[in-house]
């Protein structure tokens, strides 16, 4: 049986993967902030189902099986999201808490529904596909992270890293959002880099900057 805490911690991996991070149990607690011992019960029992598989050297990885369930529930969110923003009106760095606690109670009638309502290319809120990419993939689009962007560049933002709250409502204030224009301005000794957009001059550090995918603006300005 495919219980919440197991689609979870499924979509959880699969969206790490795509990030590029390497998966483990130690990471998996952080994120989902329970004991170490919870994982390793849930994880016994996702193996168990098929699942997933752990390496020698302690990564979690999908199986075939994992990865179909992982994907589905995360197509469910990206319908959500855009539900709760292009329907409702919600604001874009609100819908991914919300979007968590709808996705298990939504029926595949109301979801086949959504998907006719809404489609499937459209991107999320946050400038996201609904098919979780990889840096790769999104690279192959022209895309960069902003911590790797050249300075004295205009650029639009492209999508970003929805799983921190604080960090969404950090780049909000700042006048950092989807679809958003800015100019690099300088990369700063201390790694910081300062930016101008639309609410004025700001400094933004590495941590944030690499959760942030831009392009080339066609403008100069913000």
């Amino acid at each position: 049986m495919i219980t919440v805490s197991k689609e979870d911690y499924l979509k959880s991996i699969l969206e790490a993967e795509c990030d590029g991070e390497t998966v483990i149990s130690a990471r998996l607690a952080d994120w989902h902030k329970v004991s170490p011992p919870a994982v390793t019960m849930a994880l016994r029992r996702l193996k168990k189902d098929g699942l997933v598989r752990v390496e020698g050297d302690g990564e979690i990885r999908l199986t075939g099986a994992g990865r179909k369930i992982a994907r589905k529930l995360t197509l469910r969110h990206h319908l959500i999201e855009r539900m709760l923003s292009e329907m409702f009106g919600m604001e874009w760095w609100k819908v991914h808490d919300e979007a968590e606690r709808l996705e298990h109670a939504v029926s595949p009638d109301f979801e086949a529904k959504l998907l006719a309502k809404l489609g499937s290319d459209g991107a999320c809120p946050h400038g996201n596909l609904s098919e979780v990419e990889s840096p790769a993939s999104r690279r192959k689009r022209g895309l960069v992270r902003l911590a790797d962007a050249e300075a004295g560049q205009a650029y639009v933002v492209s999508g970003i890293y929805e799983r921190d709250r604080h960090l969404l409502e950090f780049l909000e204030a700042r006048g950092i959002r989807p679809g958003a224009r800015f100019r690099l301005l300088e990369r700063n000794y201390d790694k910081t880099l300062s930016i101008r957009t639309t609410a004025g001059a700001v400094v933004l550090g590495g941590l944030a900057a690499d959760k942030i995918w831009v392009a080339l603006s066609p403008s100069s300005n913000p």
